[in-house]
């Protein structure tokens, strides 16, 4: 039996409406290895700064899913979104500073390989455990098509345009350019959310629930949600901090190793995405295919649609330079895999073809990223 702490016995949908202890010592451990640093005690605690970055971000992912069924929608989805994008931001910020003009296209990098990994990786895995284990699986086409074109107008606005502009030379946005850019993403994220949680909230509900274990779950109690509220904070500031201290030793990492920069990126976008990932994965094998596509295509489309506003403001205000246009190369794949993705989620329903097609796509391009 798992320990849980800060709880009560009123069981919700099945579960005991408690904070899992790994939940509240993630946190606890990431501050204990900061302060442990700070204080000088460096040797084996060097060490330990990488599963406290790890744990940290995994627990603010957990505790803003509690506030966030707390709250409920639109907000929740918001505070949701918010703290990825706080972790992504952080660490994106912290590596470029650390490795300065080098890496102007770190936030490319990262953005482009949430966009792929979702598309594709993750995308891929949830069609084919789907498939494999339930032959053929059902959604909303509504939902998956406004996620779709969202995510298609976004990433082509800021990974491919910047090719083209001509105001300013190279794959990168005038200061005017970048501001409007940025307004652009968080304005159609803005409208996703207002479509996805208040005016068709229905377009991303279930077909017709096969599994209502923990569908109808109660909110966590107003104990439970202070004290991940608390927790969130402590999280998200402990992930800073540690992004911060790894960053130098990451960019020796990347350079002993021979490894492009371009896999910076990749680590990036997949210890933000592990979490929502993972949830994708499950909800599939539970033949919960909508709750699925909801959370692979959602987390694609916050991480891009509020990590450029982010960094674009960061850029805007420090001078710093920031490459957005990718190469010919990721353009292809990425047109691909958003030809695929609407090919495959285009009949509402799915199975293991769809999801071995996806994840050949992200075979090349984990291949094409370390062998360019």
């Amino acid at each position: 039996m798992k320990p849980y702490l800060l709880g009560s016995s009123e069981l919700h949908g099945g579960k005991r409406a408690w904070l899992p202890f790994w939940s509240v010592f993630a946190p606890i451990f990431a501050w204990a290895t900061i302060a442990g640093t700070a204080f000088g005690l460096h040797g084996i605690l060097l060490y330990l700064l990488v599963p406290g970055l790890v744990g940290g971000s995994l627990a603010a992912v957990h505790h803003a899913e509690v506030i966030a069924h707390g709250v409920g929608e639109p907000l929740g989805t918001v505070v949701l979104a918010i703290a990825v994008t706080v972790i992504e931001v952080a660490l994106i910020i912290s590596l470029t500073r650390a490795g300065g003009g080098e890496t102007s296209a770190l936030a490319r990098d990262a953005v482009f390989a949430a966009v792929m990994i979702m598309l594709t990786g993750i995308l891929g895995l949830c069609l084919l455990v789907g498939g494999l284990r339930h032959r053929e699986q059902e959604f909303r086409l509504d939902g998956v098509t406004a996620s779709l074109a969202a995510i298609a107008a976004i990433a082509v606005l800021t990974l491919v345009l910047p090719n083209y502009t001509e105001t300013v030379p190279g794959p990168i946005f005038s200061p005017l350019q970048l501001g409007l850019i940025s307004v652009s993403s968080l304005f159609l994220y803005g409208a996703f959310i207002l479509v996805q949680s208040v005016r068709h909230r229905d377009y991303f509900l279930p077909v017709e629930p096969r599994n209502n274990e923990g569908s109808h779950a109660r909110p966590p109690s107003r104990r439970v949600a202070s004290a991940s509220a608390v927790l969130l904070f402590a999280c998200l500031s402990g992930v800073v901090i540690l992004a911060k201290s790894l960053a130098p030793a990451f960019e020796i990492l990347i350079d002993r190793l021979g490894a492009p920069q371009a896999v910076e990126g990749v680590l990036i976008a997949a210890l933000v995405l592990l979490p929502e990932g993972l949830a994708a994965l499950r909800a599939a094998h539970a033949d919960r295919l909508q709750t699925s596509l909801n959370l692979a295509l959602g987390s694609a489309l916050a991480s891009i649609g509020l990590t450029i506003p982010a960094i674009g403001i960061f850029a805007l205000t420090t001078g710093a330079q920031l490459t957005l246009g990718v190469d010919a190369k990721s353009s292809m794949l990425l047109l691909l895999a958003l030809f695929v993705a609407t090919l495959s989620l285009g009949t509402g329903r799915t199975t293991v073809l769809h999801g071995v097609i996806h994840l050949v796509i992200f075979v090349a391009y984990i291949i094409t990223t370390l062998v360019p």
